[in-house]
């Protein structure tokens, strides 16, 4: 029956795509590519099916396959690309991005940026109205590469100078990309979004121009507005800024201090806690303690020197001082029951000595105060330190013997 004869191209249409995504999870594109054409065939037949459906299938499977393929190349992608874009008009400009980036990963800039302004300026009835965000992409990736296009003029006349130049055809075409990219650019960051690169080759722009109060705005809101998704580069990107044209401390520390709390693990956080150290105000130098402590709670910190510097050197003055021993006591105590395994076993003690003796010596004096003298970590360490006859652990035991009392009153 005209039913069950349904049914059954419904069946192995399924089993053929499954046999194509098997084929794609094992790498075997040759494979793919066989059973995806044997896919489209059977679309042809198929008149029950709806239009839009398989052809976004067709195109994600195919550009996946074109891309791994080993005998695949530039001239099949695009002839395969330019047949999918008059397929759908919904997805015409994201079909267009796809192949401009396709382009770009095969270094072929100057066909990928013929592509997106071919993009720009197609027009579709209410289709154009509906992809106005897709628009924008187009242009602000078209700006993307008028800012290349510009960072590559500036390079010659900043190696060459004016003087290299009969006529000033160069600056003439650095001021023309400058102009057509920062349009774009300006455009694209308004609209909510994550768009790092875009706000650095914007602001890099602003900057060579000398507009720093643009810039500064620029990345103000990209920080600070309540729009955007939280985004931790945009308050790195605004330190960077304020620290390069030598903003205050209090403007610093108040970017960072938003970082941190996005991601305390970041590696601004060794700055963020210089900063803290060297301020007079105890509230800030409490901050900083915290700061590095919770930096030190992450995998990726537990060999990094100047982590464990900043906390021995802060954890060694509070405690010659006497004062705010409290502080250690407060961080320590949420700690204490996983540190010792995370930190200062034996057998980091021994791997840290055998490959970073800096190291070893900043954290045998953390864990001798915070463990005491017993503590396996310093032990181990302040022994090999001694064996070795180096003069500084000599003395990191003799400190840590002498502060003992500190470890009773911390641990409680």
């Amino acid at each position: 029956s005209s039913h069950e004869h349904k049914l059954n191209f419904k069946k192995s249409k399924e089993v053929c795509l499954s046999y194509i995504q098997d084929a794609m999870l094992q790498k075997q594109w040759k494979r793919a590519a066989e059973f995806l054409t044997f896919y489209i065939e059977s679309l042809e037949k198929d008149f029950s099916t709806e239009y839009m459906g398989p052809s976004e299938m067709i195109w994600r499977i195919g550009t996946e396959i074109l891309c791994h393929h080993s005998h695949s190349s530039m001239k099949e992608f695009n002839s395969f690309i330019e047949q999918m874009k008059t397929l759908g008009v919904k997805r015409y400009l994201k079909v267009c991005l796809e192949h401009a980036f396709h382009l770009l990963c095969n270094g072929l800039i100057d066909e990928a940026y013929q592509n997106l302004s071919l993009a720009e300026s197609w027009r579709f009835g209410e289709q154009t109205a509906i992809q106005d965000k897709e628009m924008k992409l187009i242009q602000a990736y078209r700006g993307l590469l008028d800012y290349y296009s510009w960072s590559k003029q500036k390079t010659i006349l900043l190696e060459h100078g004016q003087d290299g130049f009969e006529d000033l055809s160069v600056e003439q075409e650095m001021h023309s990309c400058f102009r057509k990219a920062a349009v774009n650019l300006r455009e694209i960051i308004k609209i909510p979004g994550v768009w790092d690169l875009f706000v650095k080759c914007y602001v890099d722009l602003l900057e060579f121009y000398g507009d720093h109060n643009e810039a500064r705005q620029v990345l103000n809101e990209y920080a600070y507005n309540s729009k955007f998704p939280a985004n931790p580069n945009a308050h790195v990107y605004l330190y960077q800024f304020l620290k390069r044209h030598g903003e205050s401390k209090k403007s610093l520390i108040s970017a960072l201090k938003i970082l941190h709390d996005i991601v305390p693990s970041h590696e601004l956080m060794i700055d963020f806690n210089t900063m803290l150290q060297k301020s007079k105000k105890r509230k800030k130098r409490r901050l900083g303690l915290e700061v590095i402590f919770a930096a030190l709670d992450y995998a990726g910190w537990k060999e990094n020197v100047k982590a464990w510097g900043c906390l021995a050197r802060q954890v060694k003055q509070i405690v010659i001082s006497e004062k705010h021993l409290d502080w250690i006591k407060q961080e320590w105590n949420s700690r204490k029951d996983w540190w010792p395994a995370f930190h200062f076993s034996r057998y980091l003690a021994k791997r840290n000595w055998q490959e970073n003796e800096s190291l070893s010596y900043e954290k045998a004096l953390v864990a001798g105060i915070l463990l005491g003298k017993d503590c396996k970590y310093f032990k181990y360490v302040s022994h090999q330190g001694c064996k070795a006859q180096v003069k500084r652990f000599r003395i990191l035991k003799k400190f840590v013997n002498k502060h003992n009392p500190a470890y009773l009153r911390i641990s409680g």
